[in-house]
């Protein structure tokens, strides 16, 4: 495996909450710096060392409401 990716969506009460596709890896942070750290520790987890992604990526959703 060469890649894994996370959805990042901000949580409702602050911070972010990041869940992979395809994997049962989620976790969540107060800050981006800390998502980082979060998600490099669940993948590292989750993998044996020689099945573990080169490259974790992080996409970022964002909800945005206007009025009508």
């Amino acid at each position: 495996m060469n890649e894994i990716i996370f959805l990042v969506e901000d949580a409702p009460e602050g911070g972010f909450i990041a869940k992979a596709l395809d994997y049962s890896i989620y976790t969540d942070a107060e800050t981006v710096a800390e998502l980082r750290t979060n998600v490099r520790d669940a993948v590292t987890c989750h993998f044996e060392e020689t099945e573990k992604p080169s490259l974790i990526r992080l996409h970022f959703v964002h909800d945005e409401v206007i009025a009508a």
